[in-house]
């Protein structure tokens, strides 16, 4: 059975607290499990949240503050130490190898794990796995930062929801539907059928991580249409200029993508430890944005929202 969900395992910024540990999102796709930006205390975290590190099969790095890398030292030796059984691709931008390179190796272990790097030199599409019907891709543009950032976006490919009463009255069963899903059509009894002719276009889910960046016309882009965005919403409407220098979005501003974006679910997180309480990081959120708001916590698991039926 498949699982599209995200485990929160930190939602602090720079310095975490006692209650929110450094960055952290472990995002559970069907069979892949992707952790983004692992901060500092990440390994502890997954512990505490019950995912092993055999579920990661992809590392993505949206940049090289440390708030979102340093739990990568401690990751790659857990890898090993726990013989991950298949390879795990690290995702990262081109200008911060060094930065990975340091924390691949940041002391003394026997590493045994298969681990890939794959520096990303450009935007746009950098994974793709096709599979009949349910074929999903993993995109980056860059973000609007200090230092080079890119957000992601994963989409699944559109297809197709199929109408049992017209296979019926097709007389489709069977393993024919799923050749009809690859091939797009078949030929039975002299007759060709076609999807259009039992199915409805299905839109693909998708999920966009944007973080650290000033408003841009890439989180738009990244957000569009997402049925769940994960976005930084470090400092609150009275502080606006302090993000805007530092290279930050407000609750109000995360809000604003996710409703002019048309997403369905916001996620908000990266909160400034100047911050108590997350309340009214909701209500200036909700202000501009009527959808569902969430502020994450350490330790949350947020379902992808289901799929929308086809019109």
């Amino acid at each position: 059975m498949s699982v599209r969900e995200l485990v929160v395992l930190g939602t602090a910024s720079q310095v975490p607290t006692r209650y929110r540990n450094h960055n952290g999102y472990l995002l559970r796709w069907d069979g892949e499990g992707l952790l983004f930006d692992p901060g500092e205390g990440t390994q502890r975290q997954l512990i505490h949240a019950g995912v092993s590190s055999t579920d990661i099969t992809k590392i993505c790095i949206t940049h090289f503050h440390g708030d979102h890398c340093l739990g990568l030292a401690g990751i790659s030796q857990l890898l090993s130490l726990d013989g991950c059984p298949h390879p795990v691709n690290v995702y990262y931008p081109a200008s911060g190898d060094k930065y990975y390179r340091r924390l691949r190796r940041a002391s003394i272990y026997h590493d045994r794990a298969e681990v890939h790097s794959n520096p990303i030199r450009e935007p746009g599409e950098i994974w793709r796995h096709e599979q009949a019907g349910r074929g999903v891709s993993l995109r980056v543009l860059p973000l609007s930062h200090g230092v080079p950032t890119y957000g992601y976006r994963l989409e699944e490919h559109a297809g197709w929801t199929m109408q049992p009463e017209k296979l019926r009255e097709a007389g489709l069963r069977g393993p024919i539907i799923k050749q009809l899903q690859i091939d797009g059509q078949v030929e039975i009894e002299g007759r060709v059928v076609t999807l259009d002719d039992v199915a409805l276009p299905r839109r693909g889910q998708v999920v966009a991580f944007v973080m650290d960046t000033r408003l841009c016309q890439n989180a738009f882009e990244l957000a569009a249409g997402a049925d769940m965005l994960i976005c930084e919403s470090t400092y609150l409407d009275e502080d606006i200029q302090r993000a805007k220098d530092n290279g930050h979005l407000t609750a109000r501003q995360a809000g604003e993508i996710a409703a002019q974006a048309g997403a369905r679910l916001l996620v908000l997180t990266h909160f400034s430890r100047r911050y108590d309480r997350t309340a009214p990081f909701l209500e200036q959120a909700r202000e501009v944005f009527d959808g569902e708001v969430v502020a994450a916590r350490d330790f949350d698991v947020l379902p992808v929202p289901k799929r929308l039926r086809p019109d």
